[in-house]
This record gives C-alpha cells, sequence and structure tokens, in this order.
C-alpha cells in the first residue's frame, strides 16, 4: 500500500473538478483508491464519495492506493496533489 498526507491548497478545494479527475484516474486503474478526511472515507473512484468530503483549502488528506498498480496510480495522484490539482 503507497500512502501520501497532504494539505489542499486551491482556493476552492477539493470540488467537483478536481474530484472528477481523481474519479477517472482512479477508475481507469486496478488499485483500490481511498481518501481520508478527519473521520470522513471516500472511495477514489467515486465523484460523489469524493465530493461529500468537504475538503476546502487547508484540509488535511490522506490518500491510500492499494493494488497491482498502486505505484503508477500514486504517482499521478501524488502530482495532482503536489500541483493543488493544477489549478493556481
Amino acid at each position: 500500500m503507497k500512502t501520501g498526507t497532504y494539505t489542499v491548497n486551491n482556493k476552492m478545494g477539493l470540488h467537483a473538478r478536481p474530484a472528477a479527475e481523481i474519479a477517472k484516474i482512479a477508475g481507469k486503474h486496478k488499485s483500490a483508491v481511498t481518501l481520508l478526511s478527519g473521520s470522513k472515507k471516500a472511495n477514489g473512484k467515486s465523484v460523489l464519495m469524493l465530493t461529500t468530503l468537504g475538503a476546502k483549502k487547508g484540509t488535511e488528506i490522506t490518500l491510500q492506493v492499494e493494488g497491482e498498480d498502486e505505484e503508477e496510480v500514486f504517482e499521478i495522484l501524488d502530482d495532482m496533489f503536489a500541483n493543488s490539482f493544477h489549478e493556481e
């Protein structure tokens, strides 16, 4: 399992567009993708579940990727989080 912790830095937080991007990437791969925020947990392949995290700017998010292609998936999502979902 690959795990990373990030602070949401983009102005709008984890809103529909970045949630859709995460779900799109996760959906193309076999690994399980889970995001955690406080006591909330979301399946990374579900846009709806991701938006229910309510992750605003400054929120800490933990990303967990587990499966046969976890390295590839984690690298892509790690880049997205590190670059504020390419929105800044």
